[in-house]
């Protein structure tokens, strides 16, 4: 249990001390925030903010797993790994958006197709491999069956899971990149859920079947590959968010851009696949899934009816225009994040103990 407490006090401390630095450097090079002129007027005096933030947590992530390795003499699992090269890989499909808006000044950054093809690729790539890397019970970092606490149904085969492992990652990616609309907003829910996998992590290694005397009832444990390796990696990242969230909450010094959203949301689905816990994901992350839908509803009531449901998606800029605070939206979207991660871990613990 040393890794999960050294991976979180690291990965905060680099982010907490780091992020100043970066700040600096890329203010020096004008790598500022472009803003929409259709977006919230509040929104105005943002423009030039350093954004491309999620260098920050990104790096402070990778270094405080590698440190917690060599201090603790643990070696490095599959999973860990797979989830961080989805991490890093999504942050790098965001950080070549992110600088084409800013260094070659196309408010549009990437090409859609280009962009779309970056996620493919690397997604693919995740998928593929979570595959392989059979350990001495045959289990693989990831399996080709739907999963809510634990697997059910029938295999989905190889070329369907990886359409599956596909479509999350892109979800859970754009998820995250509209709700990152506000200072902080993102940032804090996604400690949240983190929190809730470092904690489901662990529980799911304390009830491993490769640790249960009895096994006569195979669902009264958990069939995950590295399950405490997964904790170690979130708590990696919730720390890094954490320490980064000192410099992004409002009135945010930094934003993450596209560089840090994709890759939280990689990183997200990274840890729902390999912990077995994909639709439970759409709960423990309920806020990104909310603000997707908001955008998904505005867009579809405008095509069908020619009317908006919202004043303006995604559905943090409806409150604001509704004469709401940046702040107070913050908060109480933080509030429902939290008890969506209640609700989440409570479903989870249930589902366990129904079991058992």
């Amino acid at each position: 249990m040393r890794q999960i407490l050294f991976a979180g006090v690291i990965g905060m401390f680099l982010t907490v001390i780091g992020t100043p630095l970066l700040i600096k450097l890329l203010a020096r090079k004008g790598y500022g925030q472009f803003i929409r002129d259709d977006g919230p007027r509040g929104h105005a005096g943002k423009k030039g903010t350093p954004t491309m933030g999620g260098i920050s947590f990104i790096l402070a992530t990778l270094v405080a797993y590698a440190l917690t390795k060599v201090i603790t003499g643990e070696e490095p699992s599959f999973s860990g790994l797979l989830v961080l090269f989805l991490m890093a890989g999504m942050g790098l499909v965001g950080y070549l958006d992110d600088y084409i808006k800013i260094v070659k000044r196309r408010s549009l950054g990437l090409r859609a197709k280009a962009k779309m093809a970056g996620q493919l690729i690397v997604g693919i790539a995740f998928a593929v491999l979570a595959l392989q890397f059979k350990d001495s019970r045959g289990l693989t970092p990831a399996s080709d069956k739907l999963s809510f606490v634990t697997d059910f149904g029938w295999s989905l085969g190889p070329v369907l899971f990886v359409v599956w492992a596909l479509f999350m990652i892109l979800a859970m990616s754009n998820g995250v990149n509209l709700t990152d609309g506000l200072d902080g907003l993102a940032t804090g829910a996604a400690v949240m859920v983190f929190g809730a996998y470092t904690f489901i992590g662990v529980w799911q290694f304390q009830e491993s079947c490769a640790m249960a005397a009895d096994l006569t009832n195979p669902n009264a444990c958990f069939e995950v590959r590295d399950p405490l390796d997964l904790a170690v990696v979130a708590s990696a990242l919730m720390g890094a968010c954490f320490g980064f969230l000192w410099w992004n909450t409002s009135p945010a010094k930094i934003f993450m851009g596209d560089t840090g959203s994709l890759a939280l949301g990689g990183a997200l689905a990274g840890l729902a696949i390999c912990s077995r816990t994909e639709f439970l994901m759409a709960l423990l992350g309920g806020l990104f899934v909310l603000i997707t839908m908001s955008v998904v509803i505005q867009v579809g009531s405008f095509k069908l009816t020619g009317k908006r449901v919202f004043r303006m998606a995604p559905l943090q800029h409806h409150f604001e225009l509704k004469g709401w605070s940046e702040v107070l939206v913050v908060v109480r979207f933080w509030i429902i994040q939290g008890m969506c991660v209640i609700v989440g871990l409570g479903l989870f613990y249930a589902g366990w103990a129904a079991d058992k």
